[in-house]
């Protein structure tokens, strides 16, 4: 049996989560069109029995950080490009070359393990445009391979799953063969919240948001979870903007991640949030420990 660890790196917005959650077959990671959603790794599991097992380390987006919470999705990022057995960095098919993807070629230099390019998104443009980026990317760097996808669409999933399976060393399994996600269950209900805030609200808040399961207990002998978390902003007129008049943004954000938080457990949920204000909490490695974003656990 196959087994390793792969390490999904990109700009933001490039659609590792989305491509995470395909293989999967589960929503683990949030998605969102604002960029740098993810903030933390992710590990995602696909086993196929006495095939092979795959740990899928999503990343969040590198990109040149302003703040202390920047600087700790940067090293995150890189610390899943060195424990990786392969990475596979996904761009989008752009006429030019961004800046972004320059910058992350140089640190895949320093890596040892096979780096496939995967072009993402292929169904927004025409055969003839996706050779043209994958010709400038490989003037750039020796891939092991090169592999255009669409993750929204599952276009050519089953294709590079075969071409990582390939560089995978024989092993054994990490995780057991039912487990999909190392992620408890509080931290993927506090995303799904994060991600309803950043789809609904406006561009300057959802960065500046952080999220943290209070209560989260199984009610005894009813199918009900009752969960109460707490969204943090940094400004009191953002703290107003979450809210809503009369209340209607934060009932717009519940309800939606009460949907997800349901089919995630399998049970119905009654969940409250409460809003509150802790200014500059991005640069405050005191809060940025409480709300998990602690620079130790990643080395």
């Amino acid at each position: 049996m196959k087994s390793g660890f792969i390490a999904l790196i990109g700009r933001p917005n490039v659609g590792k989560s989305t491509l995470m959650n395909l293989f999967i077959g589960e929503k683990i990671s949030i998605v969102s069109a604002k960029p740098q959603t993810t903030r933390n790794q992710i590990r995602s599991i696909l086993t196929r029995e006495n095939e092979f097992q795959m740990v899928f380390l999503d990343t969040p987006g590198i990109h040149q950080p302003r703040t202390k919470l920047g600087d700790y999705m940067v090293k995150s990022a890189e610390t899943a490009l060195n424990e990786s057995d392969a990475v596979l960095f996904m761009v989008e098919p752009l006429r030019k070359i961004p800046e972004g993807d320059a910058a992350i070629l140089e640190r895949l230099r320093r890596v040892s393990s096979p780096v496939f390019l995967v072009i993402n998104k292929v169904d927004t443009v025409d055969k003839p445009a996706i050779l043209k980026v994958i010709d400038g990317y490989r003037h750039l760097y020796a891939f092991r391979d090169v592999v255009p996808i669409s993750a929204l669409k599952a276009d050519n999933a089953e294709v590079l799953l075969d071409a990582v399976k390939a560089v995978l060393p024989e092993g054994p399994m990490y995780f057991p063969d039912d487990m999909v996600t190392d992620q408890p269950e509080r931290t993927i209900v506090a995303e799904m919240i994060r991600e309803k805030a950043l789809n609904y609200l406006q561009e300057e808040i959802p960065h500046g948001l952080a999220v943290e399961i209070m209560f989260m207990r199984a009610r005894e002998g009813q199918d009900m979870v009752d969960i109460e978390a707490n969204i943090y902003c940094e400004k009191d007129s953002h703290k107003a903007i979450v809210i809503g008049k009369n209340g209607e943004m934060l009932k717009k954000i519940g309800g939606a991640a009460r949907r997800d938080a349901e089919a995630l457990l399998g049970s119905r949920i009654y969940l409250q949030l409460w809003v509150k204000v802790k200014k500059n909490w991005r640069d405050n490695d005191f809060l940025l420990k409480n709300f998990g974003y602690n620079p130790k656990d990643i080395g």
